[in-house]
């Protein structure tokens, strides 16, 4: 391993390296002191992120103190976490807890220093174990591609060398760091790994490391691949909506299994046994991952993002009080109500403004909401009334009611108005509610 060589494999991560700025994450171990010691090699702007877990005594308060005694000698800003009590350390899922701490950390201190990457000391053995332990995981293709080398502003640029080059490399220079002994235990699944299959592995071929390498690369060029091709393939299911994603429900079913996983995973839906349940299940039901809600809508699948900010309220006040001193008044709704596909958004209603209890406002649909509709005899339930008019659950989240003072539905904007509020032969003063423009 050559100072270079390292520089190579950053330049392949982010062009013009120098331009940057860093946020290193040490432990205080050989490979990330290397790290440390390559950044400061090549000028780089960085400075440097360590977690004290106290987990180990006396040993965790000297890996800080290495870390630490590096940054004061080179004058790189130092940043500190020392877990204390109100981390609440669990006492089951130990490395878990952990690394969700220490990220948030990174990323909290990223913000405040505008440190554009995180940069990480994984190295081709990390790389080795992560494949074993994905293996047994039946995780795929994404699984075997392993640890990628750059995402979501984190680099790893010590990947493709071995955790032998490293140590040689921390040698050779004379760079102090700090053996965690806690690793040569095997308590958990990673350190059984380490400790007693990886060894066999590598006894068993001297150039194991550098063929998982390129099988490695291998990997993540069929993933490439594969991204590409399911690309294509969703392009031709995606039906064109300007709000939501939409696929056609049959066309994917007509995929493999395969291409129905990889497509579907993209929007948090990665449970393979819940996957044929969305194909057999009726229309108007939904299915929920951690950022999007699928409606199934007859032949298509409506990917709903549930973190995308709606900015529609859901009660719009219209009208406080009616002037009965002239004959007719109206209210146009042109910039007030939105676009429904396949519905003609033009209506015109005239009412008895004396049969009307105001404020008159806009509200969307309730639980137990009725009327009376003009052309039918008796009561409807709204949801009834939907159904009937066979609406699209995204149409029916657009639909307004007109709704009084007493809460009463005046009518279903735009389709259908209540009778009992309509003008007549006896009606003295006229409300006109309407939108002329078919959007």
């Amino acid at each position: 391993m050559e100072k270079i060589s390292f520089k190579n494999q950053l330049e392949n991560l982010v062009r013009n390296p120098e331009n940057h700025r860093y946020l290193l994450a040490v432990s205080g171990g050989a490979d990330s002191m290397v790290l440390a010691s390559l950044f400061q090699g090549l000028g780089l702007v960085y400075q440097i992120a360590h977690i004290n877990y106290k987990l180990r005594g006396e040993d965790s308060d000297l890996d800080q103190k290495t870390v630490q005694d590096f940054c004061e000698k080179n004058h790189i800003p130092f940043h500190l976490y020392e877990v204390s009590e109100k981390d609440k350390k669990p006492e089951n899922s130990i490395q878990l807890w952990a690394r969700e701490l220490r990220y948030l950390f990174f990323r909290e201190i990223q913000n405040q220093e505008e440190l554009e990457f995180l940069v990480t000391a994984h190295h081709l053995n990390d790389q080795l174990e992560t494949f074993i332990i994905n293996l047994s995981k039946a995780s795929g293709i994404d699984g075997l591609s392993g640890i990628p080398a750059d995402s979501n502003h984190t680099l790893r640029p010590l990947l493709n060398f071995s955790k032998k080059e490293i140590y040689e490399y921390a040698e050779e220079n004379g760079i102090d760091f700090r053996e965690d002994l806690s690793n040569k235990k095997s308590d958990y699944l990673r350190n059984k790994i380490r400790n007693k299959i990886v060894p066999l592995l590598l006894e068993t071929n001297d150039h194991f490391l550098e063929n998982f390498k390129r099988s490695s690369l291998y990997l993540n060029q069929t993933k490439d691949f594969v991204l590409k091709q399911m690309e294509e393939i969703e392009n031709k299911l995606t039906v064109f909506n300007p709000e939501h994603k939409i696929l056609s429900k049959e066309k994917l079913h007509q995929e493999s299994s395969f291409v129905q996983f990889e497509i579907l995973k993209k929007y948090g839906f990665n449970q393979e046994e819940e996957i044929p349940k969305i194909f057999t299940a009726e229309n108007g039901s939904s299915f929920f991952s951690k950022e999007y809600q699928l409606i199934i809508n007859r032949n298509e699948l409506i990917l709903v993002d549930k973190n995308k900010k709606d900015e529609t309220k859901d009660d719009l006040h219209l009208i406080e009080s009616f002037d009965f001193s002239g004959k007719l008044n109206s209210i146009s709704l042109e910039n007030m109500i939105d676009t429904i596909d396949g519905i003609n958004n033009c209506f015109e209603w005239d009412f008895d403004a004396g049969k009307l209890q105001f404020p008159l406002r806009l509200r969307k649909q309730r639980d137990g909401d009725e009327f009376y509709p003009v052309g039918f005899s008796g009561k409807k339930k709204v949801s009834k009334f939907f159904r009937d008019e066979k609406l699209s659950i995204l149409a029916r989240q657009k639909i307004w009611l007109l709704c009084d003072g007493n809460n009463s539905v005046l009518g279903i904007i735009p389709l259908r108005q209540d009778r009992r509020y309509a003008k007549d032969e006896k009606t003295k003063s006229i409300l006109k509610i309407f939108n002329e423009k078919k959007k």
